[in-house]
């Protein structure tokens, strides 16, 4: 397993749009694993192929206090939807800040684990809410897209400023 470079906002790789996996090949599950792995020391509760720049329809997730948890989701479509939740969300692309954002509060998503089978899955609250998240970057979205542009640009200002002095 190997820990993936995580791409930050503003880099516009974020803003691409992920393509269908048509086969899930060990490449895949190596992928999901390097992920997981990447997303856990991070730490993060959540992570999307996009974000370590591959843009690929899958994404990982765990919630749980202790990480015994993790779900991988590739291709993953959303069902049903029901509700409505307001969060405070972070990101591991946009570190440091935290904003509301609205979702629904239960989904019901179908996917394919990484073994190839195809599953659905009932989340409520933080699962619902991370997994619309990851999936929202397989879009090319990112949760700064919600808030006002006076926020987003501040938010970018910054983050180009913080990478300067790393640089």
């Amino acid at each position: 397993m190997a820990l993936l470079n995580i791409l930050e906002f503003p880099d516009p790789r974020l803003r691409t749009v992920a393509k269908q996996i048509s086969n899930v090949t060990g490449k895949i599950a190596n992928l999901a694993d390097d992920m997981l792995e990447t997303m856990y020391a991070a730490p993060g509760i959540g992570l999307a192929a996009s974000q370590v720049n591959v843009h690929l329809r899958m994404l990982v997730v765990d919630v749980s206090a202790d990480n015994t948890s993790p779900l991988v989701l590739i291709n993953p479509q959303i069902i049903a939807r029901e509700g409505e939740i307001t969060t405070n969300e972070g990101c591991l692309s946009i570190p440091g800040f935290y904003e509301p954002v609205f979702r629904a509060e239960k989904i019901e998503v179908s996917a394919v684990d990484r073994e190839g089978n195809p599953f659905t899955l009932a989340a409520e609250d933080l699962l619902a809410v991370c997994i619309q998240h990851e999936m929202d970057h397989l879009e090319g979205k990112l949760f700064v897209d919600y808030i006002s542009p006076i926020k987003r640009q501040l938010i970018r200002k910054r983050l180009l400023r913080q990478q300067k002095q790393r640089d």
